[in-house]
């Protein structure tokens, strides 16, 4: 749940980028910023959604948020130009430190990238957004820009300083498998690791999945098996923590062991196979099966409900800072939606949809996590 009072304090620390040559402007930063999070909780898709949220629920924002609204509810035009120039690192500070969220001791953290492709225009190409997720508390604690997924290793360094990771696991797919960043993870951030393994780092590759491939594997594994709809998913997990056969492994900070999994996907007229290849500074293989699984909650529940349930390739949002940061408006409230205590079986859509026809559920989702099931 989200903290209005604390919104409030944490705004003030952030840079207001409105021009005020002509005097103090109409509007507060701080009542903009918590009417536009409620307007995407509720549905809303554009500035012009905000001005309408604002005016359908002026009375409620007065009274039950305090907000002040000096001269009423700002315009679409009003939204636009805040959201335009506001700096994404300090709006994405303020909002999550106005969550009150309890982080595991040992969580997962996973970082993965991702392009808004409906915001490209003649004057850029589509934005990339680099983004940190805890896997268990469903929530993004920070993004970064990238050119594209090619650049995203030389960002993985930039939004780990961005973020506090110490005691968690690190998960990233094989564009971040570069000694570099084992060594940021370890040394720096005090964390430790599972990173993919493709054929961009091909010797260490090679020798990965040739012993796998001729090694007899006596140690113990973890199996799972999901059934999603008319998809079976069987996963078989390994770890090894003998690794005094791999080359320059003292490169790579922390490595203490190699992964495999084998995945079979069953459907009604396919199955499929794949293997894939990790380097780790693990030495449980369930702990490493547990982090492996939950590194997909980056793309299922985060970059999947962001492109269908925020319809984020959709947006005509484009100029300046505002893709980034109506990303991060997005984020924000996706995570107290997944988190609110509303019954599992009320999608998110759902919710949305109950959040903009009635203020009590809204109440639920931003501020009491304790209150019944609604």
């Amino acid at each position: 749940m989200i903290n209005i009072e604390k919104i409030k304090e944490n705004t003030k620390k952030v840079k207001d980028p409105r021009r005020t040559e002509k005097g103090h402007n109409l509007h507060k930063m701080v009542d903009m910023l918590i009417i536009a999070l409620c307007s995407r909780i509720s549905q809303g898709e554009d500035y012009e959604d905000m001005e309408e949220f604002g005016k359908e629920r002026e009375k409620w924002l007065r009274e039950e948020l305090k907000l002040e609204l000096p001269n009423g509810i700002p315009s679409g035009k009003t939204f636009e130009r805040l959201f335009e120039k506001l700096n994404p690192q300090e709006l994405r500070k303020c909002l999550i430190e106005s969550i009150e969220y309890e982080r595991e001791k040992r969580g997962t953290t996973a970082i993965d990238g991702k392009s808004m492709s409906g915001s490209g225009n003649a004057e850029h190409d589509a934005y990339h957004v680099l983004s940190v997720f805890v896997a268990e508390n469903q929530l993004t604690i920070g993004e970064i820009l990238c050119e594209n997924k090619k650049s995203e290793v030389n960002m993985i360094p930039k939004v780990l300083d961005m973020v506090e990771v110490e005691g968690d696991i690190v998960t990233i797919d094989a564009v971040g498998c570069h000694a570099p960043i084992t060594k940021k993870i370890v040394e720096d951030k005090k964390a430790d690791y599972v990173i993919g393994l493709k054929k961009n780092q091909p010797k260490l590759y090679e020798a990965v999945e040739d012993y796998f491939m001729t090694t007899p594997i006596y140690g113990k594994n973890v199996y799972t098996e999901e059934k999603n709809g008319g998809r079976l998913e069987k996963r078989e997990y390994w770890l090894e923590t003998d690794i005094n056969w791999l080359e320059k492994r003292d490169e790579w900070v922390g490595l203490q062991s190699v992964g495999m999994v084998k995945s079979v996907v069953e459907r009604k007229d396919d199955v499929s196979f794949e293997i894939r290849y990790f380097i780790s500074s693990l030495i449980d293989v369930d702990e490493f099966a547990y982090a492996v699984r939950k590194h997909w909650c980056i793309e299922n529940n985060l970059h999947w409900s962001l492109d269908v349930i925020f319809r984020e390739d959709d947006s005509k949002v484009k100029k300046d800072n505002a893709p980034l940061n109506m990303n991060i408006l997005n984020k924000t409230a996706l995570s107290l939606l997944k988190n609110a205590n509303i019954s599992n079986t009320v999608s998110l859509r759902r919710r949305m949809y109950k959040a903009a026809l009635n203020t009590d559920v809204l109440d639920i989702i931003l501020f009491d996590s304790n209150r019944a099931n609604y």
